[in-house]
């Protein structure tokens, strides 16, 4: 199964990466392709309770690809990992089939607490450099996350979410309609125009206030 799993990543980037001209350069100087391959090992030893031994597997492979994957993370097949350097997965993350993580990505945990803290990705996402995923949920198959955002919520399938924090912009490949932000500058200004009548209120109470302690003295 595992030889399977590293075979399906190589066809992976031959298929996405224009760059690669063979599987055989694939193999020998890809390092999104010896991190995965790292980890599948590791992820053996793990699922096999032998944690020490899972993390030493990881570690080596951290230095000599600059591709961060604990051995807890679960990957599945296809997947490309473009450029690589600085990506970040976590130990409970999940992975589906047939994605693409670009270089500076951060699939991460929010909180310390033990159990399921780090995203699950559906199949084919596709998730920019740069960009960061934080926090226990689901993000849906097809979906994109372009390069940079910020991500702390679910996203449906088949969404192009963009930002800090990220947004959906696209729905099945159909721009989503803009906020109105003429609304949104309403709203804000019939807030302060309350507040400011009330601290003219509390103002002109505090004068009184001040007057009949004067004519008292």
């Amino acid at each position: 199964m595992i030889f399977k799993d590293i075979y399906l990543d190589i066809k992976a980037v031959q298929e996405r990466d224009p760059a690669a001209r063979s599987a055989l350069e694939v193999l020998l100087l890809y390092q999104g392709i010896h991190a995965l391959i790292w980890h599948r090992f590791a992820h053996w030893f793990y699922k096999h309770h032998l944690f020490f031994i899972a993390r030493l597997i990881s570690q080596i492979a951290r230095f000599f690809t600059l591709i961060e994957i604990h051995p807890g993370a679960q990957l599945g097949h296809g997947i490309l990992i473009d450029h690589g350097c600085g990506v970040v997965i976590g130990e409970t993350t999940v992975v589906g089939d047939n994605c693409t993580i670009y270089q500076g990505v951060t699939l991460g945990g929010v909180g310390t607490k033990k159990g399921k803290r780090h995203p699950t990705l559906g199949n084919n996402v596709t998730v920019g450099a740069g960009a960061k995923i934080l926090g226990s949920f689901e993000v849906g198959d097809n979906c994109t996350i372009a390069a940079n955002a910020v991500l702390l919520k679910p996203l449906e399938d088949n969404v192009t979410a963009v930002g800090v924090p990220a947004r959906p912009v696209k729905k099945d490949g159909i721009p989503l309609p803009k906020e109105d932000k003429k609304t949104v500058t309403m709203d804000t200004y019939c807030r302060m125009e309350e507040k400011i009548r009330e601290l003219q209120t509390e103002v002109k109470e505090l004068r009184q206030l001040l007057n009949e302690k004067n004519k008292s003295d």
